[in-house]
């Protein structure tokens, strides 16, 4: 449960200490950018709340791994991911966001205004804070899957699913999350291979049995991922079986559903967030147990995890925090 209020003090020694000397006053602080990150800078330069937004360690987020995009409302002929992440940053530019490269690595949210150091030395003091730091996709690990990111690897079927319709692909994965994957695919693609390590699927019953129903599904238990093989783009892959017998499937799409982690660390001895990492807020709103400190985009959303969603979590935090500063007569 999240409770609200103001925060006199909050347990744990191990909090970082901010770095000394004189700091920065800023309004309002974005912390990432990314879809979430910077449609609140656009809201927020545009409420003149002179929005300072430090990029992090991905500029422009997880799209700038991507290649086409053709699922966000008003690119009719798709785009890039990378040049929509500069589309976005132009926006957010010309209303005045003061866009800068650097990695938060310290917070104190005890109170305000609230300090953050950018890379270990320094330091912002702001009246109002938006957490849109994003979630990184685990993957694999192997230097194959590192070469075919983008041409034919991809850990969002709901992106990228379209690209191999009436084409076989494979899902990596045994969870909630890969029988979602799995059976999105299964209603575009000819034939979805499930690659399970273990010989069972960790996925809830009702989840298990809608996979086991789709006829073009094909649970491969017991194998682990070797290779993913091809040219320039996803031909097939080599798995190993639990008799140590390495068998080839020919596919076009590989995607991987093992997850994501949130990027939160740094917000948690202030921040409550779920079992997972993923920051809580108030039900329809982006409002943290923190007054003042707003979250959007994936480091909040473990189910939708879209461009789209983000972007519109990312207005509801400008709009929640413009609110806020009103409040308290700093807008």
């Amino acid at each position: 449960m999240i409770t609200f209020g103001k925060l006199e003090s909050q347990p744990g020694s191990e909090k970082k200490s901010v770095v000394s000397g004189e700091a920065e006053k800023v309004k309002c602080l974005i912390i990432g950018s990314g879809p979430a990150g910077y449609t609140a800078a656009i809201y927020a330069a545009r409420a003149n709340l002179s929005p300072v937004l430090y990029e992090g360690i991905q500029p422009g987020g997880q799209l700038t791994t991507t290649t086409e995009v053709e699922n966000f409302p008003g690119y009719p002929e798709g785009v890039q991911g990378p040049q929509m992440m500069e589309d976005f940053k132009k926006q957010a530019m010309r209303f005045g966001t003061d866009v800068r490269f650097g990695i938060v690595t310290s917070v104190d949210f005890s109170q305000r205004p609230f300090k953050v150091v950018v890379d270990d030395e320094k330091t912002i003091e702001a009246q109002a804070v938006i957490i849109a730091t994003g979630a990184t996709a685990k993957y694999l690990g192997l230097e194959s899957e590192e070469k075919f990111k983008g041409s034919g690897v991809s850990a969002c079927a709901t992106c990228d699913g379209f690209f191999y319709k009436g084409q076989d692909v494979a899902v990596v994965g045994g969870g909630d999350t890969a029988c979602e994957e799995a059976l999105y695919l299964s209603g575009i693609c000819r034939k979805v291979y499930m690659i399970v390590r273990k010989d069972y699927l960790r996925a809830s019953k009702a989840m298990q049995q809608r996979v086991f129903n789709t006829p073009n599904i094909e649970v491969l238990f017991g194998h682990v991922t070797k290779e993913i093989v091809g040219s320039n783009v996803v031909e097939g892959v080599i798995l190993e079986n639990s008799k140590g017998e390495l068998v080839r499937k020919d596919i076009s799409g590989f995607f991987v559903a093992i997850g994501h982690t949130p990027n939160s660390d740094v917000f948690k001895p202030w921040i409550e967030t779920d079992e997972q990492g993923y920051i809580k807020t108030i039900p329809g709103s982006s409002r943290t147990n923190i007054p003042g400190v707003f979250a959007c985009g994936d480091v909040q959303d473990k189910i939708y995890r879209q461009a789209i969603t983000a972007a519109g979590s990312g207005c509801m935090a400008a709009i929640d925090a413009e609110r806020f500063l009103s409040e308290h007569g700093l807008a």
